[in-house]
């Protein structure tokens, strides 16, 4: 895992941790905190990072309120702390 990777899920992380428990976070707001000018590059990064999360147990990443694989998801994901 290289540096933006490691960035990336501690920005998913700290975004989740100043939200209430039950409310989630789009991948494209970790992906904007940590390059607001090349966001749109690192969402496949920031959607591994929430995979990686994800299989730790540290997330959920949702679709439509339901929890999917976010490696086979399609479309706009979001992402929150385990219910």
């Amino acid at each position: 895992m290289d540096d933006v990777d490691a960035r990336l899920q501690q920005m998913i992380e700290g975004l989740l941790d100043q939200r209430r428990p039950d409310a989630s976070i789009c991948p494209s707001e970790a992906a904007r905190a940590v390059d607001p000018d090349g966001w749109r590059d690192l969402m496949p990064a920031a959607r591994a990072a929430a995979g990686r999360l994800a299989a730790a147990g540290e997330v959920e990443v949702t679709q439509g309120g339901a929890v999917v694989d976010v490696t086979v998801a399609q479309g706009p994901v979001r992402v929150r702390r385990p219910q």
